[in-house]
């Protein structure tokens, strides 16, 4: 899969192709229902398949203070479209001059000159250009003028209700982790370079791996049980913590990852952590003793989750 970051890098041989717009946050169910879709009519037309997507997202760049928390980063995002029928990823840095293009501009400038698109995939609710002006009907138009196709996202539905990123998350904060698995048709990870901490799990003699998010906010919090792929022997079984620390009056939410029997030197690994279960809530206590008492609990209750799943 090519990542194409910005239309500045647009060469002649990304001339022609299908593609779909959207932030695809999470890259759920439904959006790989869309990616099918895409790919189906790819292989119908034979040219590839792109995702066009923003970075920031749009309401991240209007709304800074009042958007949700993202379910993944971008490099998480990318990393998930590889898995599909994704040729490549256009990623358009969203800016003071992409949010003043005009909707016929946007549509002349990125689909027409730029990616020579064929056939389209929005949902009928999708809006675009200055003032977000641009709808379905508009592409409808053009696409009969520059002679592509334009067409719905197929509604992808479980349990009767619309697979979305704000029902994932929702179920997330929630702790219905298991909910949140059935929608993203996979368990839900977070990645990130182990870092340098403060050493403190060691004091307590659960040594972790701290993994900066770079998230404005955090779709999870709480103490979890949780795998970690990206080290030899994956998966590797532990407990993880999620967020400020406040018995130590910590700031700045980090991930702070427990392995069971492990002892190796991993500071500077990339590594991915599946959270498989919420065990409770972060909690603040009197004293770094009492907090030592509450992750040997914790630790004793994930390791008899492990127990149980693999006794199934």
């Amino acid at each position: 899969m090519e990542l194409i970051r910005g239309l500045h890098n647009l060469r002649p041989q990304h001339h022609g192709c299908v593609a779909t717009i959207g932030n695809f946050d999470g890259v759920h169910l439904g959006h790989q229902a869309v990616i099918g879709q895409l790919a189906d009519e790819a292989a119908r037309l034979n040219c590839p398949a792109v995702v066009i997507t923003f970075e920031p997202q749009p309401m991240e760049y209007f709304s800074p203070d009042k958007v949700p928390a993202r379910l993944t980063r971008f490099r998480e995002k990318v990393e998930a479209l590889r898995r599909f029928a994704v040729d490549r990823v256009l990623c358009l840095g969203f800016n003071r001059e992409l949010a003043g293009l005009s909707a016929e501009d946007f549509i002349r400038r990125i689909l027409v000159e730029g990616l020579g698109i064929r056939y389209l995939v929005v949902g009928d609710d999708f809006r675009f250009g200055k003032g977000r002006t641009g709808d379905f009907q508009q592409l409808a138009a053009a696409g009969r003028q520059y002679n592509f196709a334009v067409v719905n996202m197929h509604t992808f539905a479980v349990d009767g209700e619309r697979v979305s990123s704000t029902r994932i998350r929702q179920a997330m904060e929630s702790g219905r982790l298991q909910e949140a698995e059935r929608l993203l048709g996979r368990d839900y990870r977070m990645s990130g370079r182990v870092v340098h901490g403060e050493k403190l799990g060691r004091q307590l003699g659960y040594p972790t791996a701290n993994i900066y998010l770079h998230r404005r906010a955090s779709p999870l919090q709480g103490i979890f049980v949780v795998e970690v792929y990206g080290l030899a022997g994956e998966p590797l079984p532990g407990v993880a913590s999620l967020g400020t620390r406040p018995t130590v009056d910590g700031k700045r939410v980090l991930l702070e990852v427990f392995l069971f029997d492990f002892n190796r030197d991993i500071y500077g690994e990339h590594i991915q952590v599946s959270f498989l279960h919420k065990l409770r809530d972060e909690e603040k206590f009197e004293s770094l003793e009492a907090l030592k008492a509450k992750i040997a609990e914790d630790v004793q209750r994930a390791q008899d989750y492990f127990v149980k799943i693999t006794s199934r």
